[in-house]
């Protein structure tokens, strides 16, 4: 079995480790905190950014991957620092870097998301997550080192909680049947990725050479409006029907002044303002791992929230 080193412990971080530890790996996550050790699971209290300590801790790594991000409204500071670690720290190991990485950098698009556009992003955010991976591919095609990324649509499904746009802001107040609140448009279709196959993914590529040395879409279900998903989650927990209400740019505004996550957000409110669909056809051209069906996306993230929420009482 193999070692693998994992950058962060939020929901994809966590997730990828645990699948790759019961795989039978042995797992090692990095962290600033750290956590106490968990069956197949290694847990260091390290900052990632600090290059000499991320190569110590990815010393006979076959990949490394990298989940971690910086507070969302200190992105485009920090996220330079952590890559460029990532990068010298694969590159003294040999280990893949496998990063996970999203949809900002496109930018504003007209049709489907697909690998070869290029990187057009309008804010900070997404031009600090397109830099990250350019950074990556150049020195991969150098030959300094082995580079694939993976790009994922909104996180959805368990263990997304408070970053999530059908998570904490709307399943506690959806399965008590109460109103909810979406980004945009709610009847505009859109991608939502499920966790576990983000895990997938990342761990699929990080063994296929053919893989490396560009960037694939997490296979990600057919798009679904916010409001056709809040209906399904409604239905799958026996609510009733939920209303959804749009924030209009004006109340999104007033709400970031007392919201960093919120003020960010505005950054991409184009993603709900219109359709947003990712095309993962090429991934799913070549390798095998492929989206879970919707309806048990679905049963298992109420689930997971009706469990969350009955132990937080």
């Amino acid at each position: 079995m193999s070692l693998y080193v994992v950058i962060g412990y939020g929901p994809a971080g966590a997730a990828t480790a645990r699948l790759l530890a019961g795989q039978g790996h042995t797992v090692r996550v990095v962290t600033r905190s750290g956590r106490s050790p968990e069956p197949g699971i290694e847990h260091l209290a390290l900052d990632a950014a600090d290059s000499e300590r991320l190569t110590a801790a990815a010393r006979g790594a076959d990949a490394l991957f990298s989940c971690g991000a910086p507070p969302y409204p200190r992105w485009a500071a920090e996220w330079p620092a952590l890559a460029a670690s990532a990068c010298r720290a694969a590159e003294a190991t040999g280990a893949v870097l496998v990063m996970l990485g999203n949809l900002y950098g496109y930018g504003p698009v007209d049709g489907p998301l697909t690998e070869d556009l290029p990187p057009a992003a309008t804010g900070p955010k997404g031009r600090v997550r397109a830099a990250a991976w350019e950074q990556a591919r150049e020195l991969h095609e150098q030959g300094r080192l082995r580079a694939v990324e993976v790009r994922a649509s909104d996180f959805f499904g368990p263990g997304v909680t408070d970053g999530g746009h059908l998570a904490a802001r709307v399943m506690p107040r959806l399965l008590r049947g109460k109103p909810v609140s979406a980004l945009g448009d709610p009847r505009a279709p859109h991608s939502w990725t499920y966790l576990p196959d983000v895990a997938r993914a990342l761990a699929e590529v990080a063994g296929q050479e053919r893989a490396w040395g560009r960037a694939w879409h997490v296979p990600t279900a057919p798009p679904l409006s916010t409001q056709e998903m809040v209906d399904r989650l409604a239905a799958e927990a026996g609510t009733g029907p939920v209303a959804v209400r749009g924030l209009p740019p004006a109340v999104l505004g007033l709400a970031g002044l007392f919201s960093p996550l919120l003020r960010e957000l505005k950054e991409i409110r184009y993603q709900f303002a219109r359709p947003f669909v990712v095309d993962a056809g090429a991934y799913e051209a070549a390798f095998t791992v492929r989206a879970t069906p919707v309806e048990e996306q679905i049963a298992a993230t109420v689930e997971w929230w009706r469990t969350r929420q009955a132990a937080a009482g």
